[in-house]
């Protein structure tokens, strides 16, 4: 993939299944997303349609294969925090280290900066123990070298393989135009 040349492109709910293939391993073998079961193609068609009435859902492809994604979500909902997202970002696992990541969150910011979001959030898998075959860390560290400050820190809280994480939430402040109306995604180029 080195040589290939990475390009970053809007998810549409046809690269559903391509998408799951990604996030899958993840779901079954990792403590890095709590989610427990794998979702259908159809559930995931429809979680990346309604991300993109709202916001932004990229795809990294290098070489004809997607190689990852990537979208911001809802903080909560309710108007006072639309200017607030939470991103996600997944990489297919022989493709980690290469970027793609970064990429992915770099195209990210720049739209959501057009679209007057101000605060960008992750909720990411922490543990304390050495050798987690579940878990390595590499989403905080990931997030801090994207910029994104530790501002929580909820120990125990979730559960997966027989074993108990901490999740941290993680921050950064892209933007200080409050005050300026938030303009969904599917408006952004009207």
């Amino acid at each position: 993939m080195a040589e290939d040349k990475i390009v970053i492109r809007l998810a549409s709910p046809k690269d559903a299944n391509q998408l799951l293939e990604i996030y899958t391993p993840y779901i079954t073998d990792t403590a890095v997303t709590f989610e427990c079961d794998v979702p259908t193609p159809q559930e995931f068609e429809k979680r990346i349609s309604r991300a993109l009435d709202r916001y932004p859902y990229l795809v990294a492809v290098a070489g004809g294969e997607t190689v990852g994604y990537a979208y911001a979500s809802i903080l909560k909902n309710c108007k006072a925090y639309e200017h607030s997202v939470e991103l996600s970002v997944y990489v297919s696992r022989d493709k980690r280290g290469r970027g793609v990541g970064s990429m992915l969150y770099s195209s990210l910011e720049k739209i959501l900066v057009r679209q007057n979001v101000t605060n960008l959030y992750a909720c990411v898998a922490y543990t304390d123990r050495k050798n987690d075959r579940h878990l390595d860390n590499s989403s905080p560290a990931f997030h801090e070298r994207m910029g994104f400050k530790t501002v929580g820190h909820f120990n125990s809280c979730s559960y997966k393989f027989g074993k108990l994480y901490d999740v941290l939430w993680m921050e950064k402040i892209i933007s200080d135009k409050i005050g300026l109306s938030f303009i969904p995604f599917c408006d952004l180029n009207k």
